[in-house]
């Protein structure tokens, strides 16, 4: 019944826009333009002229799949998003330097967006916010810039991303989605359109605000996860016990959680905890294991620099080489990324470090890193190397080939343990 009353909604002329198109709404708009008119709309007109040439920077969607989506067209202009029945706004929601949370991207979409939103319009978001957001502060604000009237002239729906970067095995097609709603008939609404492209199959939350808790948890469990073995790691190295050996042991056990120290960073695990800790102090609650959590993945880069700093203490004209300048494994993506913050400390004591990353895009380490970005390894160049990042490259290029790189005396820390221990005079 629920196909039938909506199938007419793919015959009709730019039924979707999608507001954004980074590594979250580019794959949605390319799937959505499968099946429905899309307009795929960017602020960015660089952007919009190598999507139309289908080319991603990010290199999250390849040039084949631009050709599958024959529904969709992409817009810098606004005059493009006119007559939209549905708006879905997937923008960075970063923080500030004082951890709160960033909401203006979202804000500057609502901006873009208002003079195009009509009587019955539904605007989705799909970014992470903390629980409350969209009731209490993204529907006023669209309220008040055109005049209508939540809830009558206007819906609000909510169905957060869970796109992995670099990740080829969970796609946004085999990813349960959740789909929350202002009420029923824009949930079922909302539903029609995203189960037309998501085979894993859909969850409807029982409330956007259920939708926005779970959202944020997701990401917040991870973080002090890792922070729990980032801790462990630390207590073990000053015990001189190997962690992976540990871990390996207590992995025998069926109900361990296979969870692994590292580098946190990226565009969540790193950023989701503060949109609920903002919210926890606006209900007068103080959180501790959430703050705790962050406070030691947060220091890991620091405990990492130092175990340098400490080495080559008194010694004059040390270089060193970061090999991972993306904040996880196999991906180009280097937003909040653990190694600029090895990086920084390394630089601000006077070290000389040079950052390899093949994998990561070119253009975003250039105007991070300078001329400390290099696009070849030297050989007998370095007094230290870190291994930051665990990627397929790296594990490729083997010992040998990185062994090469050194001087006369090395120092090798292998944060991940991709390379025996014997090769590595630290690991995590």
């Amino acid at each position: 019944m629920m196909q039938k009353k909506f199938s007419k909604m793919q015959k009709d002329k730019n039924i979707i826009s999608v507001i954004g198109l980074g590594y979250v709404g580019l794959p949605l708009a390319i799937e959505l333009g499968k099946f429905f008119n899309v307009v795929g709309f960017d602020i960015s007109k660089e952007r919009i002229i190598s999507l139309k040439k289908n080319y991603d920077l990010s290199g999250e969607v390849k040039p084949e799949e631009f050709k599958k989506s024959k529904f969709l067209s992409f817009s810098y202009k606004k005059k493009d998003i006119n007559n939209v029945k549905v708006f879905i706004i997937s923008v960075p929601t970063p923080i500030k330097k004082n951890n709160q949370p960033d909401i203006s991207f979202i804000m500057k979409a609502c901006d873009i967006i208002a003079n195009s939103i009509q009587k019955k319009s539904i605007i989705v978001l799909e970014s992470t916010v903390y629980p409350g957001f969209c009731e209490e502060v993204l529907a006023p604000y669209i309220q008040k810039l055109t005049g209508y009237e939540f809830n009558k002239d206007f819906f609000i729906g909510y169905s957060p991303e869970r796109i992995n970067p670099g990740d080829s095995k969970y796609k946004l097609k085999n990813i349960v989605k959740i789909v929350s709603a202002s009420n029923k008939s824009t949930l079922d609404y909302l539903y029609f359109i995203y189960n037309s492209i998501i085979t894993a199959g859909i969850h409807k939350a029982k409330s956007i605000k259920v939708a926005e808790s779970a959202k944020v948890i997701e990401n917040i469990q991870r973080d002090i996860n890792v922070a729990f073995v980032n801790e462990l790691s630390i207590i073990f190295n000053k015990m001189n016990i190997n962690t992976s050996e540990v871990l390996e042991a207590a992995r025998t056990k069926w109900n361990f959680l296979n969870f692994s120290p590292g580098l946190v960073g990226g565009h969540c695990i790193g950023i989701d905890p503060y949109y609920l800790t903002y919210k926890c102090k606006q209900i007068g609650f103080d959180p501790k294991l959430i703050l705790a959590g962050r406070k030691i993945n947060d220091y890991l880069p620091k405990f990492i620099s130092n175990k340098i700093i400490k080495k080559f203490k008194n010694k004059k004209n040390i270089k060193g080489l970061i090999l991972g300048a993306s904040f996880k494994e196999n991906c180009g993506d280097v937003r909040n990324s653990g190694s600029k913050k090895i990086f920084d400390h390394l630089v601000k004591k006077k070290f000389k470090i040079d950052i390899y990353d093949p994998i990561a895009i070119t253009e975003e380490c250039k105007k991070i890193y300078k001329k400390a970005h290099i696009n070849k390894l030297k050989k007998n160049s370095y007094d230290f190397i870190i291994v930051a990042v665990s990627h397929n490259f790296f594990k490729k290029m083997g010992f040998k080939k990185i062994n090469e790189l050194f001087k006369k005396d090395s120092y090798l820390l292998d944060i991940k343990g991709i390379f025996k221990k014997s090769q590595s005079q630290f690991r995590l």
